[in-house]
């Protein structure tokens, strides 16, 4: 039997989806795996064992279609859910299944500020779509696999192996804590702090270090790869973070996560995933009334003051993240 994974995008997203591929392999190995990814998220699946054959989204749709269609899958499963996904299943005249995106709820609760989506995480629902190949959730969490060539040595990189990673960075705006309140954590972290992000990350990195004179800080943003920033978030003593991928890649290796919350919140579904160890889980959200102002997020603060991020108790954050560095389970030594 051959089945075709469809997530597109983005690196978070596709991350959920690895217990999927997992669950499936493991409980049904007959089963050949194949997965559809856009090419520029290919390090994030390039390295998992489970997956027989990437595919990519890219630009050549009629190419693309012609080589799916030569490979005569028995099954599509869609774990992206949208029309793009929906006219590719169309073409390919595949049997396919997808995962309920709860639309109604979430669009719900952005609007009236109630809350009536199920208490079920976005992996239980992806794990939906694979049921009906008699495949259940094995609940051994998320998975991220690192190339030996994107491995970063620590003591080579910075002289310390004991250092607090901090992703500045998400895809929308409304995500991120300003650079003054990013810094105002940063100053009482009590260990050297590696800033990671991309290339459009790189002035905010520069301005949190400006405000911090007094702390050892490594800005990394811009100069790796998302397999080497793994690699560091799979080291790190700590990962502070908002709302992005590097909070999900943390919980595949089972790093301590304390998360800033904005205009988006837990109760959508995209949480840390922690199913043994939620305990190494600290959400910090301020409680605004007009949270959520969407699902995902925006560039700009609709009400213009961006309250839930500048509302953010700096000092309770960084007391998070220092009782997870020096958590006894945490040993600091090499």
């Amino acid at each position: 039997m051959k089945i075709l994974v469809i997530r597109l995008s983005s690196i978070g997203d596709i991350v959920l989806t690895t217990p999927v591929l997992r669950c499936v392999k493991r409980q049904r190995p007959e089963i050949e795996i194949h997965y559809l990814v856009k090419p520029q998220f290919k390090e994030v699946l390039s390295e998992n064992p489970y997956i027989d054959q990437l595919h990519f989204y890219d630009d050549n749709r009629a190419a693309l279609i012609r080589d799916l269609k030569q490979i005569s899958f028995d099954k599509i499963i869609d774990l992206h859910h949208n029309l793009r996904t929906w006219k590719l299943k169309k073409k390919l005249g595949i049997p396919s299944a997808s995962f309920n995106k709860l639309n109604f709820q979430k669009w719900w609760y952005v609007r009236t500020k109630k809350d009536v989506l199920p208490e079920k995480h976005i992996v239980d629902r992806y794990l939906e779509a694979v049921a009906a190949l008699n495949v259940q959730n094995d609940n051994l969490g998320l998975e991220f696999y690192i190339h030996p060539e994107n491995h970063i040595d620590l003591w080579k990189s910075f002289q310390t192996d004991v250092v607090a990673a901090v992703a500045i960075g998400a895809q929308y705006k409304t995500k991120c804590a300003p650079a003054e309140k990013l810094a105002e954590v940063i100053r009482q972290i009590e260990i050297p702090v590696v800033l990671l992000g991309g290339k459009t990350d790189q002035a905010t990195a520069q301005e949190i270090i400006a405000l911090c004179p007094d702390r050892l800080i490594f800005d990394k943003t811009g100069a790796w790869n998302i397999q080497q920033s793994a690699s560091v978030v799979e080291q790190a003593k700590v990962l502070l973070t908002h709302d992005t991928g590097l909070m999900h890649i943390a919980s595949a290796f089972q790093t301590p996560i304390v998360t800033i919350w904005g205009n988006t919140t837990p109760k959508l579904g995209m949480y840390a995933y922690k199913p043994d160890a939620p305990e190494k889980v600290i959400n910090h959200e301020v409680a605004v009334s007009c949270r959520p102002c969407s699902k995902i997020g925006y560039q700009k603060c609709p009400k213009g003051h961006f309250k839930c991020m500048q509302l953010q108790n700096t000092q309770s954050i960084a007391q998070s993240i220092n009782d997870f560095i020096w958590d006894k389970d945490l040993p600091l030594e090499r």
